[in-house]
């Protein structure tokens, strides 16, 4: 269902692939995450990066009311304190979803599916 916003010159609908791509781009811009992971590991255990045009595969958006949820799936670059990054990780998308959509965020759930160093 989309997110509806009516202004004076009529109504705007934001589908939730649309905020579930800004989410995934504003994650993927900060310090320490290497990118997107798909929901569900591979076989192996290992997860799978997901490319630009993909980020609304690594994240999951549910809408509570008025207000949203979402759940992020990352991979984390190793060597990093994760707590401290992820936190960080979690103002700055609640900050971009807010100001740009001006739509509550209740939570943001961030899973890092993996560890990868860059090279």
């Amino acid at each position: 269902m989309p997110i509806q916003k009516s202004t004076e010159y009529g109504t705007i609908d934001i589908s939730l692939e649309a905020v579930a791509n800004l989410a995934g781009g504003t994650a993927t811009e900060c310090y320490g995450i290497v990118g997107m992971a798909s929901q569900k590991l591979l076989r192996d255990g290992w997860a799978e990066l997901l490319r630009k045009e993909n980020y609304s595969r690594g994240v999951i958006v549910r809408q509570d009311g008025n207000s949203l949820i979402l759940d992020l799936y990352v991979v984390a670059l190793q060597g990093i304190r994760i707590s401290e990054v992820m936190l960080a990780c979690q103002q700055r998308v609640r900050y971009t979803i807010e100001k740009n959509l001006e739509v509550k965020v209740d939570a943001v759930n961030i899973f890092v599916q993996g560890v990868r160093t860059v090279e």
